[in-house]
């Protein structure tokens, strides 16, 4: 049996020294509370919305592995506001599955939205992008996943290793029960150097520079009847949302 990697977590205060550095970083779940100022248990109040995604009925591969919501953001500083909501869009460029595609995700609940640690968390990794690539406001689109095993096996990445198209990624495990698989990898846009570890900690927090490296997570499978991986993806753009290119009229 082969013994999962561990994620190479580092001490927050390194976390803008590391990015920038390797093009990666990861914490742990005491090192994301570090780094927020918060405790545990607020972010734990997250934790129960995931139980209520409804199924990404724009799957490709024909799979029924997937569970979705979907919200934007500006964050300016201190300042987080939520935009209309709007759809989830990549270019074919960076996405060869899913590309080109407008895609309306419900939007995630209110009562999520609403607890203080939301916005404390997308200030706080906003201020990171910002000390790396410069003050900007930052676009920001969240996604709550959750993958199961419902047909066997479940792909937290169906598009393989990509980049996103954005300036950084940011991929937060929330939970993950009754499964095997799920090996998060990590390697560098224009060379062969690259990582590979499992995140297995609730919270455990993989911050990446999506210009200088592509990720993707291997299949899950089952361990148990109801076994699930749930994250929260962050993606942070400084020239604004993508979309798709409007022809003038």
């Amino acid at each position: 049996m082969t013994t999962a990697m561990p994620a190479p977590c580092i001490s927050p205060d390194r976390l803008d020294s590391v990015l920038r550095a390797a093009g990666h970083a990861a914490l742990s779940r005491s090192g994301l509370c570090e780094l927020l100022r918060s405790e545990p248990a607020a972010l734990d109040a997250l934790r129960a919305s995931w139980n209520d995604l409804p199924p990404d009925a724009y799957l490709r591969d024909g799979g029924h592995y997937r569970r979705r919501r979907h919200a934007c953001f500006v964050v300016d500083g201190d300042t987080v506001s939520q935009v209309p909501h709007r759809a989830h869009w990549q270019p074919v460029e960076y996405n060869a599955l899913h590309g080109g595609l407008e895609r309306w995700f419900e939007p995630m609940d209110a009562a999520t939205l609403a607890h203080p640690v939301w916005p404390r968390l997308l200030q706080t990794l906003a201020a990171t992008c910002s000390a790396l690539k410069g003050a900007q406001r930052w676009h920001v689109e969240a996604h709550q996943f959750r993958i199961d095993t419902t047909d066997g096996i479940g792909r937290p990445t169906p598009e393989g290793a990509h980049r996103d198209g954005v300036d950084f990624v940011v991929v937060a495990l929330v939970d993950r029960a009754g499964v095997k698989g799920g090996e998060t990898r990590v390697f560098d846009a224009s060379g062969p150097n690259g990582i590979r570890f499992t995140m297995s900690e609730a919270w455990t927090t993989l911050m990446l520079d999506d210009e200088r490296v592509i990720h993707e997570t291997t299949p899950i499978q089952p361990l148990t009847d109801d076994g699930h991986r749930d994250t929260l993806v962050l993606t942070f753009r400084a020239g604004g949302f993508q979309g798709p290119q409007r022809a003038a009229t």
